[in-house]
């Protein structure tokens, strides 16, 4: 039995036990409301409690249910038995309290906690709305503007917060929980008037003008997704309607969303995250590296940003860099970094230092002899590269991994020029390394298992979601993101102009467009001024000095705050490059330059699926959506292309084609599910 009941001195106590969450899947609901109704004809019992063995109270609902013909009883069913019941219940709240389990928690009258619960309602990050009274029941315990914030944003609280806002009644310690829960449940046995959730009015109102103001502060954390703005009606309603209204308001507005794209998009990433942590081919039994001190070769703004994952996460780092100078400033980003990060409260100034405690800079390489893992983030050469890891194979100790954090370059190349190529890999980072949460591990021709493994793991330490790719130039997002630059070129050329090109990409939900990422990232990245010969339009932009945002100029024309504007003499670049190709110059649609950026990037993931470089379609998503900013309610380009359908891909691309980049053919993956009416994400 996954629920189980028990007797002490006049307290009913409903203990669930469904590891690894305790979700609320059929059988717990079943169980709680089947203890909710024993207490209520059983004159014996005076109270209730409800708790949770294991690792946490009820930590959501059964997502593995979504989709599927619901079983009675409902989870608001259960919530509102417990809700009605003439016996005070209290919650005793471990763990993580999220979702279902903070409904459930709002339906007893009294909720206690141990200091490290964390309490939340995360279901916007699914495309959702909490479904079982959440929305209405949570404004009426704490406050409107407390409840919008949890339910809007769904970032869980700390306990401490929780008891602050008036949603925890008392905190306890850890090992005294169910006992403590017990005996205040057993003194407010007899209440005259319990404190039912969905009754309260006293936090209720609110001026309507604070759900414009949260929209305006929010705006930009919430565009283009669908869930938020229906929480806030959901809110909103619960200050305007009864309970009973109120929740099928919610109701309402839950299937709604359940039904939708967008919702169908954020849970399949879900899934699509824990299945990438997953190598097909590595038994789970692979013996792992132990890594107690990490180095890294490259001071600069990649290698400081990699060093910083590794320093919160409390190992200790050696930063090589070949002169003071360079050094010394890495050194000095690297602190103002943290500092910045305390000085908006997200962590402790003696966390800084402790962080900081961790690093030792240095000029020498031999300094890396006792690293159990060494991370070359120098200049983008293989000749450079290769350099650095024929040094690294007489300096590092046996059994240490030598990885490279390259976006474009052969991992089996620089891996042969070691003697240890099993213990080379790719850890291809993304800028900024320590925000941004993706980590492409390429696992060379020789990786040993071990290592791949290892490389998963540590991962896992940094707080990076992991793919691993195979060999192949750029990877699997470079390799593709190179497929839409070619075309956004060639669309310039045809008479589309650049501002165009990004705003269409901008308005299907991307951060930027790929003229606006280049002028972030310097047109100048690989190009050399002693060998410029004006054959490309970036080349002549940076021979004018327009080299992107850091010189005031590039694709566009920026201000001193760095806001772009079309620029005329871009303009005049362009039209003279394609009048020297001979293109025909026409008007180009918003539709046609969507379908030209996107469809062969879809096939170019097919191709990366045929090769084998990516183990799955969804790991391609994946990529896209933690790296490069594709919108996480469109699920990734291949969820996408399934949303569209392979045969109208197949079909925009053939109307396409010949207007595509030179050397385009169409992916035979593509083809055949177009043929078979198949899909790429299952």
């Amino acid at each position: 039995m996954s629920v189980s009941t028990s007797k002490e001195d006049g307290v009913l106590v409903i203990v669930s036990d469904n590891p690894p969450v305790n979700a609320l899947g059929h059988g717990v609901r079943e169980g709680i409301l089947r203890g909710i109704e024993a207490a209520r004809t059983d004159q014996e019992v005076t109270a209730v409690v409800i708790a949770c063995d294991g690792r946490t109270f009820h930590a959501g609902a059964d997502i593995t249910e979504f989709g599927k013909p619901p079983q009675d009883p409902s989870l608001p069913e259960v919530i509102e038995a417990i809700e009605a019941l003439d016996k005070p219940v209290v919650a005793a709240l471990h763990g993580t309290t999220l979702g279902g389990g903070l409904e459930v928690a709002l339906g007893a009258h009294y909720r206690l906690a141990t200091p490290s619960t964390k309490l939340g309602l995360p279901e916007v990050k699914l495309g959702l709305l909490p479904g079982a009274g959440g929305t209405q029941r949570l404004p009426r315990v704490v406050g409107v503007e407390a409840a919008l914030g949890m339910i809007v944003k769904g970032d869980p609280i700390p306990a401490k917060k929780a008891e602050a806002m008036g949603l925890v009644d008392e905190i306890v310690p850890e090992s005294e929980l169910r006992q403590r829960a017990i005996a205040f449940a057993r003194s407010k046995a007899g209440s005259a008037e319990l404190p039912r959730s969905g009754r309260r009015t006293d936090k209720i109102t609110a001026d309507g003008s604070v759900f414009d103001d949260f929209r305006r502060a929010n705006a930009r954390r919430l565009r283009g997704f669908e869930a938020p703005e229906a929480c806030i009606e959901a809110v909103k309603a619960a200050t305007e309607l009864p309970l009973e209204e109120g929740l099928k308001k919610e109701r309402e507005l839950f299937m709604k969303l359940m039904m939708g794209e967008q919702s169908a998009a954020l849970r399949y990433l879900f899934f699509a995250e824990r299945a990438a942590s997953k190598i097909d081919d590595v038994p789970k039994d692979t013996p792992l590296i132990e890594v107690k001190k990490v180095g890294i070769i490259g001071a600069g703004t990649m290698g400081g940003g990699i060093a910083m994952n590794f320093l919160s996460a409390g190992l200790p780092v050696t930063l090589v860099e070949r002169d003071q100078a360079p050094l010394d400033r890495g050194v000095g980003i690297i602190r103002k970094n943290y500092e910045a990060t305390a000085a908006k409260g997200r962590m402790s100034p003696e966390a800084v230092e402790q962080a900081m405690g961790l690093l030792t800079p240095s000029t020498d390489m031999n300094d890396l002899k006792d690293c159990d893992l060494i991370i070359e983030a120098v200049f983008e050469l293989m000749e450079i590269k290769k350099e650095v890891f024929s040094r690294l194979d007489s300096i590092a100790k046996d059994g240490a991994i030598l990885a490279t954090n390259t976006s474009y370059l052969d991992v089996n190349e620089i891996a042969a020029s070691t003697k240890r190529p099993e213990s080379v890999v790719g850890l291809h980072f993304f800028s900024p390394a320590n925000i941004m949460r993706l980590l492409e591990i390429v696992r060379g021709e020789k990786t040993s298992d071990s290592v791949l493994a290892t490389s998963m793991a540590l991962s896992k330490k940094i707080r990076k979601t992991a793919v691993v790719a195979g060999v192949c130039h750029g990877f699997i997002g470079n390799r593709m993101l190179a497929v839409r630059q070619a075309e956004a070129n060639n669309l310039i050329l045809e008479g589309a102009k650049p501002w165009d090109v990004d705003r269409v990409l901008v308005e299907f939900g991307l951060p930027m467009g790929p003229f606006q990422m280049a002028d972030l990232a310097g047109l100048d990245i690989g190009w050399d001024p002693e060998k410029t010969s004006s054959s490309t339009i970036r080349e002549v932009l940076c021979e004018r000095d327009r080299r992107g945002q850091k010189t005031g100029a590039g694709f566009y024309d920026y201000d001193e705050s760095r806001r772009g504007a079309p620029s005329a003499e871009v303009e005049e670049v362009v039209a003279s490059f394609a009048e020297r190709s001979g293109r025909e110059q026409r008007n180009i649609g918003d539709q046609e330059i969507l379908e030209r950026l996107l469809y062969p990037m879809i096939n170019e993931g097919a191709k990366i699926l045929e090769e084998g470089i990516a183990q799955r379609a969804s790991d391609v998503d994946i990529v896209w959506v933690n790296g490069y900013g594709w919108p996480a309610y469109r699920g990734g380009p291949m969820f996408f292309a399934d949303q569209q359908g392979a045969a109208e891909v197949l079909a925009g691309l053939k109307r396409h084609e010949a207007r595509l980049q030179d050397g385009f053919t169409l992916s035979e993956l593509l083809k055949r599910k177009a043929e078979e009416g198949g899909r790429f994400t299952g």
